[in-house]
């Protein structure tokens, strides 16, 4: 399977994360895609690199006026009295009260920033657009003839919403190829089996009927994102029956997540897509830092198994999967199951 990475990302550091009301440095690390490229390597997959497709990708999906805030948000940060070596709001609006789009750096911050795990430093902006060209070349490659490829994306993109950055994640490169896959395909769907809900994917999409949108994570009334990723949730409008979510109970191993994940598969089959992105988290593992789910290293090739067995053309884009021992052993697993059934 053909690899597409950058190293771009190697400055992007964030130092601030807040838990729990404690700084700490952030879970998403360099280290992580360091670990999953050496993966990649080891079992023989082609590794290349991704071309620049330019701004037309992103704006596909994000707003102006984030994509501005994302660009400029630290150079301005910069100019304020005794700064923060990174960007972190201090100040959010509050749902369904008037809001008017703020001119200052802080306020744009809060705007645009949904939480305090998604800091932006010098650069953020860079590491950022390089992991949506990633996404975007990988799903070049699935329409220009190959049957799957993988997107080796740092920073992840799952939680980033239209106009906002949430959960380590500042473009949405899950949203980005699929939307570039339209270019060919009338529908395209997208599984999401990271442990979180993939929150900004689903609020782009929500309206939509042409991009079906599944999710299997864990329980969000008692994991984060909280506030979305409930059964409910079915999509609004035209986008009505176009989005599934499957929350999973703290716990849940193998035999509890795959029936769930059969069921979104025959979701998938009845869509009739003509392509299919995965948002690979591995995060879901039995000691991934986060501890929500069970699943094994040998769990992972079966689980991509099943979804090879869809037999569409396939994107995979890296999500979760934090720093452990396990990470590498999780995704060769996680491609040679694809490959097994594919």
């Amino acid at each position: 399977m053909k690899v597409v990475y950058s190293d771009t990302h190697k400055d992007h550091d964030p130092q601030l994360f807040m838990v729990r009301g404690k700084l700490k440095r952030s879970n998403e690390q360099p280290e992580r895609a360091f670990r999953l490229l050496a993966a990649v390597e080891q079992e023989g997959h082609q590794v290349v690199p991704a071309d620049d497709f330019g701004a037309g990708p992103r704006a596909a999906i994000h707003t102006p006026e984030y994509l501005r805030f994302l660009e400029t948000a630290h150079a301005r940060w910069q100019l304020l009295d005794d700064p923060s070596d990174e960007v972190m709001p201090n100040i959010h609006p509050f749902p369904g009260q008037p809001c008017t789009y703020p001119e200052s750096v802080v306020g744009q911050a809060g705007f645009h920033m949904g939480d305090n795990a998604c800091s932006i430093g010098a650069h953020t902006w860079a590491a950022a657009t390089a992991s949506a060209h990633l996404a975007t070349h990988a799903a070049q490659l699935v329409m220009d003839g190959e049957r799957a490829a993988y997107a080796l994306c740092r920073p992840p993109g799952h939680h980033a919403y239209a106009d906002r950055a949430n959960g380590f994640c500042y473009l949405n490169n899950v949203a980005i190829a699929a939307q570039h896959l339209r270019q060919k395909h009338a529908r395209v769907a997208i599984l999401d089996i990271d442990v979180h809900h993939g929150n900004g994917t689903q609020g782009i999409f929500y309206r939509r009927a042409d991009v079906l949108t599944i999710s299997l994570h864990g329980d969000p009334r008692h994991f984060t994102p909280f506030f979305v990723g409930h059964a409910h949730e079915h999509g609004e409008g035209e986008g009505l029956g176009y989005n599934i979510n499957k929350p999973m109970a703290r716990g849940t191993d193998l035999d509890g997540y795959l029936p769930a994940l059969q069921d979104a598969c025959d979701s998938i089959r009845a869509f009739a897509p003509g392509a299919l992105v995965v948002a690979l988290g591995l995060d879901a593992h039995e000691r991934d830092p986060y501890k929500w789910m069970r699943i094994t290293t040998p769990g992972f090739a079966l689980l991509m198994a099943e979804i090879a067995r869809l037999g569409l053309p396939t994107v995979l884009v890296q999500e979760g999967g934090y720093l452990s021992d396990d990470l590498g052993p999780n995704l060769a697993s996680a491609l040679r199951g694809f490959a097994s059934a594919a």
